[in-house]
């Protein structure tokens, strides 16, 4: 393993190349539940600079990255190399949660591809870059990104989604709270 200043122009070029990473947070609670969630799509990821990263979050069926973050920050984002030279890179941090509708989540939100069901945003401060061997990865070869989350947002509508992350987002699967959200009003029949 080897120790990073920060993420250089080969870190970058390496992950940037990636089609899918991993993101691990964890509860304080000793019984809690730790979380590892893949993350992929194109346009999704962005180096801001050598210490910080960021990710457009999702509407999925959990919010335990969001959770964990807003409790304590902790976070590590995590890329395999699956094709050419072996090569795993870990970026350690502080994460937090930027949601829907904050002027911050605004600001950065041309950082990314347009994507329905987009619900946040993940900025990193990176505090610890390292990569490894990764000799153990397999060989995989990519084929594409899936388009079921894109068309499953599509068909539910901000509103559909919005209720949806009032029923599903709202607290982890420890109970603690996510995002901050409410089921939609229902619509005006006049």
């Amino acid at each position: 393993m080897k120790l990073h200043d920060g993420i250089d122009q080969r870190l970058l070029s390496f992950i940037e190349a990636q089609h899918v990473y991993f993101v691990a947070t964890a509860p304080l609670a000793a019984d809690g539940h730790v979380n590892v969630s893949p993350k992929g799509m194109a346009g999704t990821f962005a180096v801001l600079d050598e210490h910080r990263v960021a990710y457009l979050d999702l509407t999925g069926s959990g919010a335990e990255t969001v959770a964990h973050l807003r409790e304590n920050g902790r976070v590590t984002v995590m890329f395999c190399a699956f094709q050419g030279p072996p090569n795993v890179v870990r970026l350690h941090g502080t994460g937090r949660y930027l949601e829907l509708g904050q002027p911050e989540f605004d600001e950065r939100r041309s950082l990314f591809t347009d994507h329905p069901g987009a619900r946040g945003i993940v900025v990193v401060d990176v505090e610890r870059v390292s990569d490894s061997c990764g000799y153990a990865v397999p060989l995989m070869t990519h084929d594409g990104d899936r388009d079921l989350l894109t068309r499953w947002a599509g068909n539910r509508g901000e509103e559909g989604l919005a209720s949806y992350r009032a029923r599903k987002n709202a607290k982890s699967i420890d109970g603690l709270p996510a995002l901050d959200v409410a089921a939609p009003a229902p619509a005006d029949p006049s």
